[in-house]
Parts: C-alpha cells; sequence; structure tokens
C-alpha cells in the first residue's frame, strides 16, 4: 500500500511542524512554498526544534502546484489572509476526492456550509471576497481543522514548537464521520500529533476562538510574551471578560461551549501569539477572521461584547496607523 500523499500548503509555523511529523511517520509529503522558505527546503530540508531536540525531514518543495500534481489531501496552513489568492493554486492540487483541510484561526470562509438550517449556504464576503474560494475549491472539498500548537518561524525553513502539540481537532462542515475525515485524523495519530475527529467542528472552532481572543487583541496591542502579557493583573481580567463574551456568542450561535478560566500555566509560556507575531513583523493580520468576523455575529444575535469592541476599536485604529488595515 503506498503511502498517503499529502501536500501541506505553506510551510510556516503550523504548517513546518505538521510537515516534519508527517514526513518522518513515513507520509509522502510535499510542501507549497516561496521565496527564501523554498529556497531553504530545497538546500536543506524542513527543521523542527522541539523541547526534546531537532527533528529534521527532507520533503519535496515548490511553488508551482503542477510541480508537485494531484494529492490525496491537501492541508491549507496560510494565514486567511492569503486565502483568496491561493485558491487557484489550491485547486491545482486537488484530484476527484481530494480534501482540502482548513486550518486557519478564526471563522473560517465556510462556515455556513452543511449546517442544514437557515443559514444554510450563507457567505461572509470579508473572508471570501468575490465567492473565490466557494467556486473554486469549493465547500463540499472543504474540512475543518483547529490546531493548539504554539509554533514560531525562527528562519527560513526552521520552526520552533515552545512546548507539546495540543490536540488537533478535525471535522467535516455538514457534522458526518466520513472515511476522509476519519483517514485525516488517523494520518496525524500515526505520526505522533494528538487528533481528534468530531462530529462538532464550530464547537472546536468556538473553543480555540475563545483562546484566541482572550490573547489576541492583546497581543496585538503589546506584541509580547503570554508570560509578560499575563503578568499584569488587567491583562488577566480582560481575558476573563472576552471569554465570558465569546462563549455567549458562541451559545447564540448554536454552540455551547465552555473555556477554563486556568490561568497559571499559560502566564509561564514564552510564546507571543501568532497574531502579535505578525504585527511584530509587519505583516498583515487575521484581522477579519479572528476579530470582525465573531463580533459581526454578535451584533446580528444582540450578544453585548463590550470588551471585545474597545479592544478590537484599539486594535484596528493601531494597525490603520500602521497602514496594515485599510
Amino acid at each position: 500500500m503506498r503511502a498517503m500523499r499529502v501536500c501541506v500548503f505553506g510551510a510556516g509555523a503550523v504548517g513546518g511542524n505538521i510537515a516534519v511529523m508527517l514526513a518522518r511517520a513515513g507520509a509522502d509529503v510535499s510542501v507549497l512554498v516561496r521565496g527564501a522558505t523554498l529556497q531553504a527546503v530545497r538546500a536543506r530540508g524542513l527543521e523542527l526544534h522541539t523541547p526534546d531536540g531537532v527533528v529534521r525531514a527532507n520533503v519535496r518543495a515548490s511553488d508551482d502546484p503542477r510541480e508537485l500534481g494531484e494529492q490525496d489531501a491537501v492541508l491549507v496552513t496560510v494565514k486567511q489572509t492569503a486565502l483568496t489568492a491561493s485558491a487557484p493554486a489550491i485547486t491545482a492540487l486537488l484530484g476527484r476526492d481530494t480534501p482540502a483541510v482548513f486550518l486557519q484561526n478564526g471563522i473560517p470562509w465556510w462556515y455556513f456550509h452543511g449546517q442544514g438550517n437557515a443559514d444554510e449556504g450563507k457567505r461572509i464576503p470579508e473572508l471570501d471576497p468575490g465567492d473565490v474560494l466557494w467556486n473554486t475549491v469549493g465547500p463540499q472539498r472543504a474540512v475543518g481543522g483547529v490546531t493548539s500548537s504554539p509554533c514560531t518561524v525562527v528562519e527560513p525553513g526552521v520552526v520552533k514548537l515552545a512546548g507539546k502539540n495540543g490536540t488537533m481537532v478535525f471535522g467535516e462542515p455538514d457534522g458526518s464521520m466520513s472515511p476522509r475525515l476519519m483517514a485525516i485524523a488517523e494520518l496525524f495519530k500515526a505520526a505522533g500529533l494528538p487528533a481528534e475527529a468530531t462530529p462538532r467542528i464550530r464547537d472546536a472552532i468556538w473553543q480555540k476562538l475563545a483562546l484566541n481572543l482572550g490573547s489576541g487583541p492583546l497581543a496585538v496591542l503589546a506584541p509580547v510574551s503570554l508570560a509578560a502579557l499575563y503578568a499584569e493583573e488587567a491583562c488577566v481580567q480582560a481575558r476573563f471578560r472576552i471569554q465570558d463574551e465569546v462563549e455567549a456568542i458562541a451559545a447564540a450561535m448554536g454552540c455551547p461551549v465552555t473555556v477554563s478560566r486556568s490561568i497559571e500555566a499559560t502566564r509561564k509560556l514564552p510564546h507571543v501569539p501568532s497574531i502579535g507575531q505578525d504585527v511584530a513583523a509587519g505583516r498583515k493580520p487575521e484581522l477579519e477572521a479572528m476579530f470582525r468576523a465573531p463580533l459581526a455575529m454578535a451584533r446580528e444575535k444582540g450578544v453585548a461584547t463590550p470588551t471585545l469592541d474597545l479592544l478590537v476599536a484599539l486594535c484596528t485604529l493601531k494597525l490603520r496607523a500602521a497602514g496594515m488595515y485599510p
């Protein structure tokens, strides 16, 4: 039986971590990357620095999807801000039955597909302008993914994992426990990555959002480590209020979730939240998916979010002044 052909579309922090682990476990892994990352991966492979040591993997790398060919699965790990431009290249990697696993933070572009309710098929123009993803990749290809691994790109082709990989959760938009979903979860488990398949992927998305939003706006305003951020008691209390608000939005959207208010482990982490890393590096942050889409849902459902409203407004002003947001 041949190894599963998997393309990791964008081998940055999350994608690099996944690509190394899958390749080490025997999957036929390729990466779609460009620029300095492409040169680095072609020259020396991918390198993952973990608390237990350095793991390396040689994988095929290209900036042209035609060189990589049709895949059994495509793991899309680029930021949400790059998805629309990436649609043609993602499509070029898809065979007749190839799923595209989307592993972005925040509300996904396919969120209203497969629900079977009054919102079925509703589009989110801010996340998929012109329905480009909807009409090329197609929501029927999409499998949702939620990751929680504290990864940072140290240099092109080199990723640092600050701690352990958290459980990666995968789910079909329609809630089915499909064969392709189970195959993806098993692929990750075989690579030593904690993974589970769920019939309620939106619950997992909101669970992660409560954590992202608990630190994300604060990290945009002060891009420092979580340890430094939560050394300030005011930031801790803001996190708790944000989590209350996100839980209320999720419940109104039919996804009742509860997020732990424990902060002690987080207070020790040297990791800078990914959106804070983006802002510090001058990269366009995922403001729409992580901040604005959840708040739009709150407005639609009549959920009050005073803490998030203030912090997101301040983030918007900061990014606009820096020329990073229109």
